[in-house]
């Protein structure tokens, strides 16, 4: 997509400050191009020298509902095109399509335990369910791992 002229954007869960860092070398997402959950942070000055010093108190859950306002807030502007893989992506997907004009809304369905491993419905973690019953009412396309990537991770 990127070679395309789009601009990519990782929108997780999962800590900010913990993303970030690794995202460039793994995916070439800049950090800036990065949004997830975060805790409140705090300017201080410590032994002259300004720092930034997380603080124990959550600041944003970035998950279900919180995507949407983690893009409006990060980002600036809605998606064009939305790819998560489970009922936590859910309101991305939703918020996403619902713009004007052409938008794209998928879900990886994970059914390749021998590649990499397989959840949906009743699953512990990464549950896919109410995408699964919704996704054709709303025109999402659901892509299922099995059968429709040839490679899941590339030879390296």
């Amino acid at each position: 997509m990127r070679a395309n002229g789009f601009k990519t954007f990782i929108v997780s869960g999962g800590g900010i400050a913990f993303m970030r860092p690794i995202t460039e070398v793994a995916y070439g997402i800049p950090p800036e191009q990065v949004v997830g959950s975060s805790v409140v942070s705090e300017f201080q000055v410590n032994d002259g020298k300004p720092v930034l010093v997380r603080m124990p108190k959550i600041d944003f859950i970035n998950d279900k509902a919180g995507k949407p306002v983690g893009i409006y807030q990060h980002i600036g502007r809605r998606s064009i095109l939305a790819f998560g893989n489970s009922d936590s992506d859910m309101q991305m997907v939703e918020y996403t399509t619902a713009g004007e004009g052409r938008r794209l809304g998928l879900f990886l369905h994970h059914t390749d335990e021998k590649r990499e491993f397989a959840y949906d419905r009743n699953s512990h973690v990464g549950t896919l369910d109410k995408v699964l019953d919704q996704a054709a009412s709303r025109g999402w396309i659901i892509v299922d791992m099995k059968k429709d990537w040839k490679t899941v991770f590339p030879d390296k």
